[in-house]
């Protein structure tokens, strides 16, 4: 799960880039070789999103949009077959968000199920396949981004009736 509030909920500002990127697949790394092992694995990563930073530089020292990449990072190595993004873009520039949709763009390509949570109707479009609306923490429907309109997920996060609705 990438939260939606990174500093509380998804970093661990105390520690560095390369722990903060593997913390979650720590038992991958044999004991004896295990900082070389993360730096190289982590290396790869901050090349493909195009960082600079050192690697024992603490997470804190990074932009948002950075920490956040490499918080996507973590879970690349994790390899999940299902991954939960909270706000992905929260807070972050438009550079860095058009980054991290190719990369959320990359984990379905490779057959991971995303289930993403935005309040960004654009970061819907891009991202769908279908959007599930709540109203009242209920659904009120469900969407495809090809055949509905932004307003027709703002009536039916409203409670409001749709003419027609596409049911996925």
């Amino acid at each position: 799960m990438l939260p939606e509030d990174r500093k509380s909920e998804g970093l661990f500002p105390q520690l560095s880039i390369r722990e903060n990127t593997t913390i979650a697949v720590l038992h991958r790394f044999r004991s004896s070789d295990r900082v070389r092992a993360e730096t190289a694995r982590v290396a790869g990563f901050t090349q493909k999103f195009g960082m600079r930073s050192p690697l024992e530089a603490r997470i804190a020292t990074l932009s948002g949009g950075n920490q956040q990449k490499m918080m996507l990072a973590r879970w690349f190595m994790a390899d999940p077959t299902v991954l939960f993004l909270d706000e992905p873009t929260r807070g972050i520039d438009v550079g860095a968000k058009q980054e991290i949709y190719k990369l959320i763009e990359e984990m379905a390509a490779q057959g991971k199920a995303i289930i993403l949570v935005s309040s960004e109707l654009p970061e819907l479009w891009r991202c769908s396949d279908r959007i599930l609306v709540l109203n009242a923490g209920r659904q009120a429907g469900i969407v495809d981004p090809s055949a509905a309109t932004p307003e027709d997920v703002i009536k039916l996060a409203a409670g409001l009736p749709l003419a027609t609705q596409e049911i996925a």
